[in-house]
Protein backbone atom coordinates (compact mmCIF):
# COMPACT_ATOMS: atom_id res chain seq x y z
CA UNK A 1 0.00 0.00 0.00
CA UNK A 2 1.46 3.11 -1.16
CA UNK A 3 -0.02 4.92 1.80
CA UNK A 4 2.18 3.48 4.15
CA UNK A 5 5.34 4.90 1.78
CA UNK A 6 3.17 8.48 1.05
CA UNK A 7 2.65 9.09 5.25
CA UNK A 8 -1.12 8.76 4.02
CA UNK A 9 -2.15 7.78 7.64
CA UNK A 10 -5.76 8.77 6.99
CA UNK A 11 -5.68 6.44 4.15
CA UNK A 12 -4.11 3.86 5.88
CA UNK A 13 -6.39 3.65 8.71
CA UNK A 14 -9.78 3.37 6.84
CA UNK A 15 -7.99 0.33 4.56
CA UNK A 16 -8.59 -1.61 8.13
CA UNK A 17 -12.03 -1.68 7.67
CA UNK A 18 -12.29 -2.88 3.68
CA UNK A 19 -14.33 -6.11 3.43
CA UNK A 20 -10.58 -7.47 0.79
CA UNK A 21 -8.57 -9.24 3.53
CA UNK A 22 -5.63 -8.03 1.24
CA UNK A 23 -6.30 -4.56 1.66
CA UNK A 24 -6.43 -5.28 5.30
CA UNK A 25 -3.12 -6.51 5.94
CA UNK A 26 -1.85 -4.07 3.44
CA UNK A 27 -3.24 -1.51 5.76
CA UNK A 28 -1.39 -3.32 8.88
CA UNK A 29 1.76 -3.14 7.18
CA UNK A 30 1.42 0.65 5.87
CA UNK A 31 0.29 1.41 9.41
CA UNK A 32 3.31 0.46 10.79
CA UNK A 33 5.76 1.96 8.58
CA UNK A 34 4.13 5.18 9.38
CA UNK A 35 4.87 4.28 12.72
CA UNK A 36 1.09 5.00 13.67
CA UNK A 37 -0.36 1.47 14.14
CA UNK A 38 -2.14 1.62 17.67
CA UNK A 39 -2.21 -1.33 19.97
CA UNK A 40 -5.84 -2.21 19.22
CA UNK A 41 -5.46 -1.65 15.59
CA UNK A 42 -2.85 -4.60 15.54
CA UNK A 43 -5.23 -6.57 18.26
CA UNK A 44 -7.73 -6.46 15.75
CA UNK A 45 -5.41 -7.55 12.95
CA UNK A 46 -4.51 -10.50 15.43
CA UNK A 47 -8.06 -11.81 15.80
CA UNK A 48 -8.80 -10.60 11.70
CA UNK A 49 -11.40 -13.49 10.69
CA UNK A 50 -9.06 -13.98 7.55
CA UNK A 51 -5.96 -16.02 8.08
CA UNK A 52 -4.15 -13.73 5.60
CA UNK A 53 -4.47 -10.29 7.79
CA UNK A 54 -3.85 -12.79 11.22
CA UNK A 55 -0.36 -13.76 9.21
CA UNK A 56 -0.01 -10.49 8.46
CA UNK A 57 -0.62 -9.19 11.98
CA UNK A 58 2.00 -11.41 13.57
CA UNK A 59 4.79 -10.68 11.85
CA UNK A 60 4.22 -7.05 12.57
CA UNK A 61 3.69 -8.04 15.80
CA UNK A 62 7.16 -9.44 16.41
CA UNK A 63 8.32 -6.56 17.27
CA UNK A 64 5.78 -5.08 19.35
CA UNK A 65 5.30 -5.74 23.03
CA UNK A 66 2.39 -4.62 23.56
CA UNK A 67 -0.01 -7.34 21.63
CA UNK A 68 2.42 -10.55 23.73
CA UNK A 69 -1.30 -11.94 25.04
CA UNK A 70 -3.01 -11.58 21.76
CA UNK A 71 0.40 -13.57 19.84
CA UNK A 72 0.69 -15.79 22.08
CA UNK A 73 -3.45 -17.10 21.82
CA UNK A 74 -2.09 -17.29 17.68
CA UNK A 75 0.12 -20.37 18.86
CA UNK A 76 -3.38 -21.86 18.77
CA UNK A 77 -5.26 -20.60 16.16
CA UNK A 78 -6.91 -23.71 13.70
CA UNK A 79 -4.99 -22.37 10.86
CA UNK A 80 -1.69 -23.97 11.02
CA UNK A 81 0.07 -21.16 8.02
CA UNK A 82 -0.69 -18.49 11.06
CA UNK A 83 0.71 -20.72 13.92
CA UNK A 84 3.84 -21.10 12.06
CA UNK A 85 4.17 -17.56 11.70
CA UNK A 86 3.29 -16.90 15.47
CA UNK A 87 6.13 -19.02 16.03
CA UNK A 88 8.56 -17.23 14.13
CA UNK A 89 7.37 -13.82 15.37
CA UNK A 90 8.30 -15.26 19.07
CA UNK A 91 11.46 -16.00 18.09
CA UNK A 92 12.00 -12.57 16.48
CA UNK A 93 10.70 -10.71 20.25
CA UNK A 94 12.77 -9.16 22.77
CA UNK A 95 10.37 -10.63 25.65
CA UNK A 96 10.57 -14.12 23.54
CA UNK A 97 11.33 -16.43 27.06
CA UNK A 98 7.61 -15.68 27.81
CA UNK A 99 6.78 -18.39 25.39
CA UNK A 100 9.37 -21.09 25.61
CA UNK A 101 6.77 -23.55 27.48
CA UNK A 102 4.10 -22.77 24.49
CA UNK A 103 6.86 -23.34 21.94
CA UNK A 104 8.13 -26.33 23.74
CA UNK A 105 5.32 -27.78 23.91
CA UNK A 106 4.22 -26.68 19.65
CA UNK A 107 7.43 -28.10 18.69
CA UNK A 108 7.17 -31.45 20.19
CA UNK A 109 3.34 -32.73 19.77
CA UNK A 110 1.86 -30.20 16.85
CA UNK A 111 1.16 -32.51 14.08
CA UNK A 112 2.10 -30.05 11.25
CA UNK A 113 6.05 -30.06 10.67
CA UNK A 114 5.99 -26.52 9.16
CA UNK A 115 4.65 -25.50 12.88
CA UNK A 116 7.27 -27.65 14.88
CA UNK A 117 10.22 -26.50 12.86
CA UNK A 118 8.93 -22.72 13.13
CA UNK A 119 9.03 -23.53 16.75
CA UNK A 120 12.16 -25.36 17.12
CA UNK A 121 13.70 -22.13 15.57
CA UNK A 122 12.18 -19.86 17.75
CA UNK A 123 13.75 -21.52 20.79
CA UNK A 124 17.17 -21.84 19.16
CA UNK A 125 16.57 -17.75 18.69
CA UNK A 126 15.22 -17.45 22.08
CA UNK A 127 18.36 -19.21 23.28
CA UNK A 128 16.20 -20.03 27.11
CA UNK A 129 17.55 -23.19 28.70
CA UNK A 130 13.86 -24.57 29.23
CA UNK A 131 13.90 -24.80 25.95
CA UNK A 132 16.79 -26.93 25.08
CA UNK A 133 14.57 -30.72 25.65
CA UNK A 134 12.41 -29.58 22.94
CA UNK A 135 14.92 -28.87 21.05
CA UNK A 136 16.73 -31.96 21.29
CA UNK A 137 13.45 -33.71 20.87
CA UNK A 138 13.45 -32.05 17.34
CA UNK A 139 16.74 -33.46 16.34
CA UNK A 140 14.80 -36.86 16.12
CA UNK A 141 11.87 -35.29 13.68
CA UNK A 142 11.98 -35.25 10.38
CA UNK A 143 14.69 -33.98 8.41
CA UNK A 144 13.45 -30.31 7.90
CA UNK A 145 12.85 -30.21 11.70
CA UNK A 146 15.83 -31.61 12.21
CA UNK A 147 17.71 -28.81 10.10
CA UNK A 148 16.14 -26.44 12.13
CA UNK A 149 17.16 -28.21 15.37
CA UNK A 150 20.90 -29.30 15.23
CA UNK A 151 20.59 -25.15 13.95
CA UNK A 152 19.11 -24.03 17.27
CA UNK A 153 21.94 -26.19 19.11
CA UNK A 154 24.14 -23.09 18.55
CA UNK A 155 22.19 -21.25 21.24
CA UNK A 156 22.79 -23.86 24.22
CA UNK A 157 25.74 -25.59 25.65
CA UNK A 158 26.18 -28.52 28.04
CA UNK A 159 27.22 -32.48 27.47
CA UNK A 160 23.66 -33.14 25.95
CA UNK A 161 23.99 -30.79 23.17
CA UNK A 162 27.83 -32.05 22.07
CA UNK A 163 26.41 -35.73 22.52
CA UNK A 164 23.17 -34.85 20.09
CA UNK A 165 25.78 -33.16 17.57
CA UNK A 166 28.00 -35.91 17.31
CA UNK A 167 24.85 -38.12 16.56
CA UNK A 168 23.60 -35.88 14.00
CA UNK A 169 26.91 -36.09 12.48
CA UNK A 170 25.88 -39.60 11.67
CA UNK A 171 22.63 -38.31 10.34
CA UNK A 172 20.95 -39.62 6.91
CA UNK A 173 20.20 -36.09 5.91
CA UNK A 174 23.64 -34.10 4.36
CA UNK A 175 22.28 -30.72 5.33
CA UNK A 176 21.67 -31.80 9.38
CA UNK A 177 25.09 -34.07 8.92
CA UNK A 178 27.40 -30.96 7.65
CA UNK A 179 25.46 -28.50 10.46
CA UNK A 180 26.25 -30.78 13.39
CA UNK A 181 30.00 -30.70 11.98
CA UNK A 182 30.25 -27.26 12.24
CA UNK A 183 28.94 -26.94 15.34
CA UNK A 184 30.79 -29.37 16.35
CA UNK A 185 33.85 -27.67 15.07
CA UNK A 186 33.56 -24.09 16.73
CA UNK A 187 32.72 -25.59 20.08
CA UNK A 188 36.33 -27.47 19.97
CA UNK A 189 37.34 -24.09 18.73
CA UNK A 190 38.37 -25.79 15.00
CA UNK A 191 38.63 -23.07 11.97
CA UNK A 192 35.15 -23.88 9.86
Amino acid sequence: MVAGHQGERGIARAALGDPDPSVRGAALGALERCDALGPDELSAGLADPDRSVRRRAALVAAHRVDVAAELMALLDDPDDTVVEVAAFAWGERTDGTASVSRLSLLATTHEDSLCREAAVAALGSIGAPEGLTAVLAGCEDKATVRRRAVLSLAAFDGPEVTAMLERLCEDRDLQVRQAAEDLLAIERGLDV
